[in-house]
């Protein structure tokens, strides 16, 4: 089992840009429900079947399958549930490990996160200046859950 342990952050200025490499994603999901989501990825010219266990605490299991882009195109059209979530991704090198800074559009526009994977809980990291309010555990920020409730929804009602 692979194990996916990450802080996330929202950016809270541009100074991120241009220091990495960036790709278009498209992703949807087949299931999403709180104690498990299973998501179809398209990452630039790369694809991915996605399972992911409930977290617990920083922690959650996930299992990553690369699979042929027609076949993803395929599984977004036809098996997804409704309301792609559309960014761009930016990874960034730092000495701490790769940042990946999302910026979103359509209903999720506006929105920009950073998340950082981590060996344990408890590993320290540099923090960025670009990065503002630590998102790690608060559900409206995971995808699975702005493809439901976008971001455009609810930002202005904390």
């Amino acid at each position: 089992m692979g194990i996916e342990i990450e802080r996330k952050f929202l950016v809270v200025s541009d100074a991120w840009r241009g220091q990495g490499r960036t790709t278009s994603i498209c992703q949807a999901y087949i299931c999403a429900e709180p104690s498990r989501t299973v998501r179809v990825r398209i990452d630039g010219d790369e694809a991915f079947l996605t399972i992911k266990s409930a977290n617990i605490g920083l922690v959650r299991g996930e299992w990553e399958y690369p699979i042929p882009v027609h076949e993803a195109r395929e599984l977004l059209d036809q098996v997804c549930l409704p309301n792609r979530i559309e960014k761009a991704r930016t990874r960034i090198t730092t000495a701490s490990g790769v940042w990946e800074v999302d910026e979103f559009f359509g209903a999720n526009a506006g929105l920009v996160v950073a998340e950082i994977e981590l060996a344990s809980a408890q590993q320290s990291f540099d923090r960025p200046s670009w990065l503002g309010a630590e998102v790690s555990t608060d559900t409206r920020y995971a995808n699975s859950n702005l493809m439901r409730h976008p971001y455009s929804i609810w930002q202005h009602h904390g």
